[in-house]
């Protein structure tokens, strides 16, 4: 299997809580920093698709206000 080392989003900042994302293969993966064998794969197409939404706000209904 070929794949891409894990990378953190530069909001999470020192905090090991955080989701973090690489390639591997044609797949995107993602895991969050302290659940490291828990695994999500998904298609590039999918994941970019996603981030579209979320930049968009359709998920900021599933965050509780801080």
């Amino acid at each position: 299997m070929t794949s891409s080392a894990w990378q953190k989003s530069s909001y999470s900042g020192s905090s090991n809580a955080c989701v973090e994302v690489r390639t591997a293969n044609a797949a995107i993966e993602l895991r969050e920093s302290d659940e490291s064998d828990v695994i999500v794969r998904t298609t590039p197409h999918k994941f970019a698709d996603f981030l579209q939404g979320a930049k968009a706000g359709e998920f900021d209904h599933l965050i509780a206000d801080a």
